[in-house]
């Protein structure tokens, strides 16, 4: 005869066993949900390169860059059953010397991010609990009330701040040349890989179209505005 505990570890190790098979079987089912509809474009709205202390830490005076930006985005393709939340953000490329012969790699500074959580499933306990155990009136009241949700990662962004201010760890930044704006993202499940947005050099990736925006140029010290440019995705 078994025990009491061989008992309680026998069903134990049956619940493991399942719960990591449908873990697993969640995490393989997003390989076939496609996200090639994902689409975003960036576009730049104003830049100014300014000298100055960045951030409250800072030692001592350096250039750093302010820049404005207009973003539309449809990132709702990458939402599924194992969403949890999607992580997008807006960096800047631009050289890493301000030496036009130089061959170095560009640098690469994120200006902003959000989180977007994904939406609540209609059979949580949350949800379910509203629409079964409300009482009477209160509940009619509360479905009435409720508005048709706007679907999750639609963007649309105008003149927006960056979050974040541009510096270079040689303290100069003015008159730098093919800089570009670029959008990315990366979804985290709630069990599974993390997946990233194309040219995000990380794998695995989405499919879909990451905007760039058009080259432009840092402007002098002074803190002249650039003209706009438009998207090329």
């Amino acid at each position: 005869m078994h025990s009491t505990l061989n008992r309680a570890q026998a069903v134990f190790g049956f619940f493991t066993t399942v719960a990591l098979f449908v873990a697993g079987f969640a995490a393989l089912s997003v390989l076939l949900f496609p996200t090639d509809g994902a689409v975003s474009e960036v576009a730049v709205r104003d830049v100014k390169v300014i000298k100055g202390r960045p951030h409250y830490y800072s030692s001592k005076k350096e250039e750093y860059a302010q820049i404005r930006f207009d973003l539309d985005a449809d990132l709702s393709p990458l939402f599924n059953w194992n969403t949890k939340q999607l992580f997008v953000y807006v960096y800047a490329s631009y050289s890493s010397s301000d030496k036009r012969s130089s061959n170095l790699p560009h640098t690469e500074s994120i200006i902003w991010d959000a989180i977007i959580e994904a939406p609540e499933s209609p059979y949580s306990f949350s949800a379910l609990k509203e629409k079964y155990l409300a009482k009477g009136k209160t509940a009619k009241r509360a479905t009435k009330g409720k508005k048709k949700e706007a679907k999750p990662g639609v963007l649309r962004l105008r003149n927006q701040r960056a979050k974040y201010s541009i510096s270079d760890i040689t303290g100069r930044l003015a008159e730098r040349e093919n800089v570009t704006l670029a959008v990315g993202w990366n979804v985290q499940p709630w069990v599974g890989a993390l997946f990233w947005s194309p040219r995000s050099g990380a794998v695995p990736r989405t499919e879909g179209v990451a905007g760039l925006s058009g080259s432009f140029k840092f402007p002098e010290l002074k803190g002249k505005n650039v003209k706009k440019e438009g998207a090329q995705v």
